[in-house]
């Protein structure tokens, strides 16, 4: 008699493939250890005084090798990370200066342990205890450990902080500001996924064969001014948005100071990252790396493209670089639009179906990019020169999809440095003087918001 779908027997036959089932995923977790760093994939090290830190984030398939677990499917990455403290310090690891919004080892235990067989959860959960980079960092020691952290697309910036013990310092007779209390280790991290666009950046091919003139500062400013006020279609025949920014630097300088102050890199426009674009855009979610529509310059579309991305994927800075064919100050000089993206909508003109709409005062967003870069350090001399598009409110221009803008029509020239300089220490090219942002945009009656001081007047309460 055969099996029925309610006979006794079928339950006992389907309890014991059950059981096979679970015999065999049971022999599935095998967390592997980390033996070397030369393992991983890339790793960046820094050395200040007798501390040096190495940091690498591993790939998902390198988490899931050594941890036996699937970072990737629940959006979290294993920064590794190793100490070398031969001072005779001892030093603390802030890991909340890092990212603050970084997991435990139960948190992480938690969110992983859905594809993990229940009883290897505990090896889970103690594994990742183990592997957890402490706090203290003894001296004379070599700390090696993990932290866990929020998944970031495309790349991150990594800011180490270290702090001593001051008081026990203190304590044991040294003189407070003798040594830094606090020991900085910062890196910009990229994370290629094969989507992005600055994977396929090769600054030594785009003009192959071509000796870079290199300008003298007088030559550079004339050059800047004469270059196209704006982007321009595929046929070269509309403007699109103004060229409004400029940075001298190496390609990787740029790539690193950019992520540095939170600029993150965008994939490449192809199906994928269309659909992706297109549902993001319909559900209003993020899409911190989402592409950027192509703009046309020096007869090529962008070169690189970045973005800092908020929370909804109709709103983020973007900005489009292109390489330019000179040379400044024996750096290479990249010529850029940035602007402010506040919304959504749909047109035919773009691949996607759908386009941002721009915040019409494009110097704001341009000063934005100033500003973020004093904040990191990564001024060493910056200025304005004429060339990019002038507009007013009365008269505003627009883009190729149809967005107005306006500006005074400068271009912000930066110098970036080698090393972080602290904002008491830039300098200025002298050359334009730019209109003051946000004022542009504003009628007459904002004048009762900007008044003399009237000296008859009380003094305000303290």
């Amino acid at each position: 008699m055969k099996n029925s779908p309610t006979s006794p027997s079928w339950f006992a036959a389907l309890a014991a493939s059950a059981a096979v089932a679970l015999a065999g995923c049971a022999t599935n977790y095998a967390p592997r250890p980390l033996d070397a760093p030369e393992e991983l994939r890339e790793f960046h090290t820094k050395t200040v005084g007798e501390v040096t830190v190495a940091v690498s984030i591993m790939t998902d398939e390198e988490a899931r090798t050594h941890f036996g677990a699937d970072f990737g499917e629940h959006d979290l990455q294993a920064l590794w990370m190793s100490v070398r403290n031969a001072s005779d310090r001892r030093l603390w690891f802030i890991r909340n200066m890092l990212d603050p919004d970084f997991y435990s080892a139960e948190e992480a235990a938690l969110m992983l342990q859905g594809g993990i067989p229940r009883d290897d959860r505990e090896r889970l959960r103690q594994h990742l205890r183990d592997e957890e980079v402490r706090a203290l960092l003894l001296p004379g020691h070599v700390t090696q450990g993990f932290v866990y952290l929020p998944r970031h697309e495309g790349g991150r910036y990594v800011d180490i902080r270290l702090q001593s013990d001051a008081y026990r310092e203190e304590a044991a007779g040294q003189e407070r500001g003798s040594r830094p209390r606090e020991l900085r280790f910062d890196f910009a991290v990229p994370l290629p996924d094969g989507d992005f666009d600055y994977e396929r950046l090769d600054s030594e091919k785009t003009y192959p064969g071509q000796l870079l003139l290199e300008l003298t500062v007088e030559e550079f400013r004339a050059e800047l001014e004469r270059l196209p006020c704006c982007a321009k279609d595929a046929d070269g025949e509309h403007d699109g948005d103004p060229l409004n920014i400029v940075l001298v630097g190496e390609a990787s300088d740029v790539l690193d100071g950019l992520s540095r102050s939170g600029w993150s890199f965008t994939h490449r426009i192809d199906l994928r990252t269309i659909r992706r674009e297109i549902g993001a855009a319909v559900s209003g979610d993020a899409y911190p790396v989402a592409p950027v529509s192509s703009l046309y310059l020096f007869g090529r579309k962008q070169d690189i493209a970045l973005q800092r991305a908020r929370t909804s994927i109709a709103q983020r800075n973007h900005m489009r670089l292109w390489l330019a064919p000179f040379r400044f100050d024996g750096c290479s000089v990249w010529v850029g639009q940035i602007s402010r993206d506040i919304g959504i909508k749909v047109t035919p003109k773009s691949p996607t179906l759908t386009t941002h709409i721009i915040d019409p005062e494009v110097d704001t967003t341009r000063e934005y990019l100033l500003h973020s870069l004093i904040a990191a350090g990564l001024i060493d001399r910056f200025g304005f020169v004429k060339g990019s598009a002038a507009a007013t409110a009365e008269a505003p221009r627009y883009n190729l999809t149809g967005d107005p803008y306006i500006s005074d029509g400068m271009r912000l020239v930066v110098i970036l440095p080698t090393e972080p300089v602290p904002a008491d220490r830039i300098r200025s090219l002298m050359w334009e003087e730019s209109a003051p942002p946000i004022a542009e945009g504003q009628s007459e009656a904002a004048r009762r918001n900007v008044r003399p001081i009237d000296p008859s007047a009380p003094a305000p309460p303290p």
